[in-house]
């Protein structure tokens, strides 16, 4: 146990993955008091073949008995409903397609989970995110992870001085095959357990059925955006996101443009008409329509608190698995921003986020619209 650690009590955030469970060793390891905490979020259809939060929770009893760690279990479905998917539904509707993990991080593992783990008595809260966290300048920083595969830090660019001055990221300088290695040579039994891949507290599962629960569906058009031509019908244009290639049905259809090999082109997804309910698509992943060098963000969130500069050189993403673009900010307020991009963005889509860096600093970033 060191001084800075003795006597301070931590609460990590324990989802039942390899992540979170090295993220609890390795603070049990520095010294700190560790308290796990288990969130059960989504209630709706918790059943086996979708939701694992049952065999989750088991999980983490387990790790938490191999590291000799207390655990609390919150039910938080009540905020996640109101908070988190309320506002996914409605951004689903209104045509637009979220992402409900930065939702997550900001509405829930950053603040209803952090006011609870400080009513507890917390110094702080930890979770098994790849990021970092500095202090720089009298403030706190949000960082990218070292292994850069597996960085997160696009999904916590909503967070702010407040909740960054509360949170540990134990996992910021280490490679996933560490943590693995890490998990095994302790004894967990999570050690080579899958990732979740699926949406924020609810699983995997084939997403368009699942939307449709909720959003019944309304068939329509699907047109050729170049050339409004009829090719097939669809069952909601909420259910089909900018760029999507599979689920379409309309793969036998010609166009006219063939790739090298003498096939003909794929269908993407290319613009929606929500008042006349139709899908446009267009042939070829490379189709200008599909491309846009500028975007404006608005719900702006900077996580200094002060907007970047403008016409300064940085680096976004308009998804999370993309490469770092170079790009500058054109105009920022309040409410909005103007990006402009160094070479085009492909199927830059409204609702999902785009993030802005600076090197390894993640400095913030809005929704696109």
């Amino acid at each position: 146990m060191n001084a800075v650690t003795r006597g301070r009590t931590v609460v990590v955030g324990l989802s039942g993955g390899v992540d979170s469970s090295v993220a609890a060793l390795l603070l049990k390891q520095q010294g700190w008091q560790v308290v796990g905490l288990f969130m059960k979020n989504w209630e709706d259809d918790d059943t086996e073949e979708y939701c694992s939060s049952r065999q989750d929770l088991i999980d983490v009893l387990s790790v938490a008995d191999a590291i000799g760690i207390d655990v609390e279990v919150v039910n938080f479905a009540s905020e996640y409903r109101q908070r988190v998917f309320d506002r996914f539904l409605q951004e689903y509707q209104a045509g637009r397609t979220p992402n409900p993990d930065v939702l997550c991080n900001s509405e829930i593992k950053f603040s209803v989970f952090l006011e609870h783990a400080l009513k507890i008595g917390a110094d702080y809260i930890a979770t098994g995110h790849y990021a970092g966290v500095r202090e720089f300048a009298g403030g706190f920083q949000l960082l990218k992870a070292e292994d850069g595969t597996k960085d997160q830090s696009y999904f916590l660019y909503r967070l702010d001085q407040q909740q960054l001055a509360k949170t540990i990221f134990p996992l910021a300088g280490l490679y996933k095959r560490d943590v693995r290695t890490m998990a095994a040579e302790a004894g967990l039994h999570v050690a080579l357990k899958k990732d979740s891949t699926g949406i924020c507290f609810i699983g995997e599962r084939p997403f368009k059925e699942f939307l449709m629960r909720y959003l019944p569906p309304q068939k329509g058009e699907i047109r050729c955006l170049d050339d409004e031509r009829l090719l097939g019908e669809h069952d909601g244009v909420a259910y089909h996101t900018l760029g999507q290639r599979k689920g379409l049905h309309i793969g036998g259809v010609k166009g006219g443009k063939s790739s090298e090999n003498g096939d003909h082109e794929a269908w993407f997804v290319a613009g929606k008409d929500l008042a006349r309910n139709i899908l446009y698509v267009v042939q070829g992943h490379d189709h200008p329509a599909l491309l846009a060098d500028e975007l404006r963000a608005e719900e702006l969130a900077w996580i200094v608190g002060d907007a970047p500069h403008t016409h300064w050189v940085y680096t976004a993403k308009t998804r999370y698995r993309q490469a770092d673009a170079p790009c500058e900010i054109e105009h920022v307020d309040g409410q909005s921003c103007l990006i402009r991009f160094a070479a085009p963005q492909w199927a830059v889509t409204p609702g999902q986020s785009v993030v802005v860096y600076e090197s390894r600093v993640c400095l913030g970033g809005g929704v696109i619209v």
